[in-house]
């Protein structure tokens, strides 16, 4: 089955590749790896989650948003790639988590993305991962996820 199937079998449609809102590209090739440039929780142009988890943001909502970031960087990946069934595997996901004082469940909100790189490739989506907890995030955004895949 390709990824594009798996796609629909599981009601995920990609929306258009994000632009840039500075000066960088939106993913760069290097050797058999692609790194994916920061994705915001976009939706139709508009952060769908912003404020700080554990505060504005409950849990499940922001795993909703690591989720969304995924599909966003997915997004990316296709417009650089052409089609999904280039990648060979999910290597890194980077998630950036804007986090009240006292929230450290990070992992947890983390798990929205890597849950959903499971669902899509298998056994080539279990990966290494960074997750960290940060004061802010651009547009005020819950949560914001970088990703580094390999390539066929």
């Amino acid at each position: 089955m390709s990824i594009e199937e798996k796609l629909n079998q599981l009601g995920i449609s990609l929306p258009p590749a994000s632009t840039p809102a500075g000066a960088y590209l939106p993913a760069v090739e290097c050797g058999k790896l692609v790194f994916v440039s920061g994705q915001l929780p976009m939706f139709n142009g508009k952060v769908q989650f912003a404020g700080k988890v554990g505060r504005e943001v409950n849990l499940e909502q922001a795993q909703e948003a690591a989720r969304l970031c995924a599909v966003n960087a997915l997004a990316v990946l296709k417009t650089q790639l052409g089609s999904l069934d280039m990648i060979r595997r999910i290597v890194r996901p980077e998630i950036f988590v804007n986090s009240a004082e006292s929230f450290t469940e990070q992992a947890q909100v983390a798990n929205g993305a890597s849950n959903l790189f499971g669902e899509i490739f298998g056994d080539a989506g279990p990966h290494a991962r960074l997750t960290v907890g940060v004061a802010e995030l651009p547009l005020g955004a819950a949560v914001e996820l970088a990703l580094i895949a390999e390539i066929k």
